[in-house]
């Protein structure tokens, strides 16, 4: 007889389904796992990206000397400050997420998570959930920090914690991505070098894309990267480059897009059992 393909997830999914549709307990216990992760090494996961994030800041505004610079009626240095919290949100999302499913791998103790009472939802929700935790406690620390140094409103508090939310989210859903394509460390740190950074870094985070020829503005638009920090810039500042409504419709497309797309690869086990 033809051997039926083992589904990682079947004993799971069959165990979760007896809790009443959703196992929260399991899924409490799981973004509970990740979150305990990164604040057992809180110095390096909450207080490195604030020292990175105020030598960008320290290195951008003595680049400028005694200039005082504007875009459009913003002073340079808040305009910076926004977009440096947000890249900070969004690459310590990423690396919480990618990190996790990646060690978890190499130490074999993945096998756990995929026979747990958990289905591919709750294991994908729990891993992104640990992301967004990371992201925004990462944005509030930097934030608080660099408040102390630079004037910020808030202009739109909605559209802050919208962008700020599905940022994390995004980032996570990428890093999970990540982490299940990734089978150590140095492809991971691929994903991030070449894709996740210069998208960060291209996105306007340094400057304003009204300031770029015609070609690159356009490129730019296209990068969903933009619409996070661009959102999340107005929400603090006032100062937006894009249109606010297609931002945010952006924003929920690609976590739409992005978390169905791992969950059907979840779903069917890839890279989780050798």
């Amino acid at each position: 007889m033809p051997e039926i393909p083992h589904d990682p997830f079947a004993s799971a999914t069959a165990a979760a389904a007896s809790h009443a549709g959703v196992n929260w307990r399991g899924l409490y216990t799981l973004t509970a796992k990740e979150v305990r992760r990164f604040l057992k090494v809180w110095v390096q996961t909450l207080g490195a990206p604030v020292v990175t994030t105020l030598l960008f800041l320290a290195v951008f505004v003595l680049a400028l000397g005694e200039t005082k610079k504007v875009i459009g009626t913003t002073p340079y240095e808040s305009f910076l400050g926004a977009g440096l919290i947000m890249m900070a949100i969004a690459q310590n999302a990423f690396s919480n997420a990618a990190s996790s499913l990646v060690i978890s791998k190499m130490q074999g103790s993945i096998i756990d998570l995929v026979m747990a009472p958990l289905s591919p939802a709750e294991f994908l929700c729990g891993f992104a959930l640990g992301a967004l935790v990371r992201g925004l406690a990462v944005g509030l620390v930097v934030g608080l920090a660099m408040a102390l140094f630079v004037p910020f409103g808030p202009f739109a508090p909605a559209y802050a914690l919208f962008h700020a939310l599905a940022a994390a989210l995004m980032l996570g859903l990428l890093g999970v991505l990540s982490g299940l394509w990734a089978e150590k460390f140095d492809q991971m740190a691929t994903i991030q070098n070449f894709i996740v950074t210069p998208l960060a870094f291209l996105s306007g985070t340094f400057y304003s894309i009204e300031r770029l020829p015609e070609g690159l503005r356009i490129a730019a638009l296209c990068n969903p990267f933009f619409y996070m920090i661009d959102g999340f810039r107005y929400g603090l500042t006032g100062h937006h480059d894009g249109p606010l409504l297609a931002g945010v419709a952006v924003m929920a497309g690609v976590v739409a897009g992005l978390w169905l797309f791992t969950l059907a690869l979840v779903r069917r086990g890839y890279n989780l059992k050798s």
